[in-house]
């Protein structure tokens, strides 16, 4: 028997007006969902546990079958340390570090217009020049996610995510508790830096936004999670653009697969993730898919980008992944939290889920959507269960 879990990141929502009430995901041609989810089963499910941010840290972590309170590192740094092979030691702090645009004290985009990775480490190589220390040191990741480590406490240190505050005025969301003074400071010094950069003057002279200074949060220390292996007596893999979901795969003992083109936004290589999960099958029984896409285009507000890129993760990775995989198999298709267009960030809210496969009885869905999972009535309360439906 093989195992798949499909998170379409943030792809849940709340209705629409200008969609005629609808969500996106219900305003979207998704045949292949709807068909699973016709032969399947649907429910919903709570991923993230009273008293957390509804991060896809947090999230992610109840998806394959961690309870956050037991094993959140306090933030997703640590975790996306642990995909870019940066070891942490006991006074370490991780913290995320985006670069962004901020236009009169407003965030403007929290992906400096989703920058290029080659500029990217640019500019990260320029502020390990200027800032870096025996106590902190920045680390490249892809496209505007990066990596700041500082030796220190910042346990009582609130800082905010930059895509929870995109066209809102930045002066209170920045970083306020133990630790605040170094923190605002490394913000405020790479202002100054980025402003004279190389890559920013031609990223300018070609009509692009300029990374005009980095952010820090998330942040947390060292964290280990029980092998996945020894949990559910499987072997798997984790194909994902992201940091984040490779970290928690890597802690997790799980094989990390990069797939060419992955880029994490719309363009994605939707079918070369569907190639690689169906080549993972051949040697291992588990193989989660993360598709970003769904959640980065809920933080844009815009509501047809997101319908484009739910519709594109069902017919140009799920169609051919389906068209294509051999033998038994169960699959699990769900977004990890969601993310509303409205208020372009996550909430906390319950998240529906289907489920495919061999042995598993028909509920009598008429579609894949949240009003269809609600009403099944089938309620999971503790995301991190379930993976034993799935297994």
């Amino acid at each position: 028997m093989k195992y798949i879990l499909v998170v379409g990141d943030g792809m849940a929502d709340e209705p629409v007006a200008g969609i005629g009430n609808r969500t996106p995901l219900e305003a979207a041609t998704t045949e292949n969902m709807d068909r699973l989810a016709r032969e399947g089963l649907v429910g919903m499910v709570k991923t993230i546990p009273d008293g957390f941010k509804p991060g896809s840290d947090v999230a992610n972590l109840s998806l394959l079958g961690y309870d956050p309170c037991l094993y959140y590192p306090g933030g997703r740094g640590p975790i996306e340390a642990a995909s870019m092979g940066v070891e942490l030691a006991g006074a370490d702090c991780a913290f995320r570090c985006n670069l962004v645009t901020i236009k009169d004290d407003r965030m403007e985009d929290f992906t400096s217009g989703y920058i290029e990775t080659k500029d990217a480490v640019e500019l990260i190589a320029l502020l390990n020049t200027e800032l870096s220390n025996i106590n902190i040191h920045f680390y490249p990741g892809v496209f505007y996610r990066h990596l700041c480590v500082i030796k220190g406490r910042f346990e009582n240190l609130k800082c905010t995510a930059p895509h929870d505050i995109t066209g809102k005025i930045i002066t209170g969301y920045l970083p306020v508790g133990s630790g605040e003074a170094l923190v605002n400071r490394l913000m405020n010094r790479s202002k100054e830096i980025l402003l004279k950069s190389k890559v920013n003057a031609r990223r300018r002279s070609r009509g692009k936004e300029a990374a005009t200074q980095i952010w820090l949060w998330g942040q947390g220390y060292g964290v280990e999670i029980p092998e996945f292996y020894k949990k559910y007596g499987v072997k798997g893999a984790v194909i994902s653009a992201v940091d984040l979901i490779k970290g928690i795969g890597r802690l997790a003992g799980l094989e990390v697969v990069n797939v060419k083109g992955a880029t994490g936004w719309i363009d994605t290589n939707y079918e070369g993730k569907a190639d690689a999960a169906l080549e993972c099958l051949q040697k291992k029984d588990f193989v989660v898919v993360h598709i970003v896409s769904t959640d980065e285009t809920s933080h844009t507000g815009d509501v047809s980008l997101k319908i484009k890129a739910i519709e594109d993760l069902d017919k140009r990775f799920l169609g051919r992944l389906l068209n294509n995989i051999d033998g038994d198999f169960r699959i699990l298709v769900m977004p990890d939290h969601p993310t509303p267009v409205r208020i372009k960030t996550h909430t906390s809210d319950p998240v529906p889920f289907l489920l495919y496969g061999k042995d598993v009885q028909a509920d009598k869905a008429n579609r894949y959507s949240e009003a269809e999972a609600e009403k099944s009535g089938l309620f999971i309360r503790e995301g991190h269960g379930l993976l034993d439906l799935l297994f």
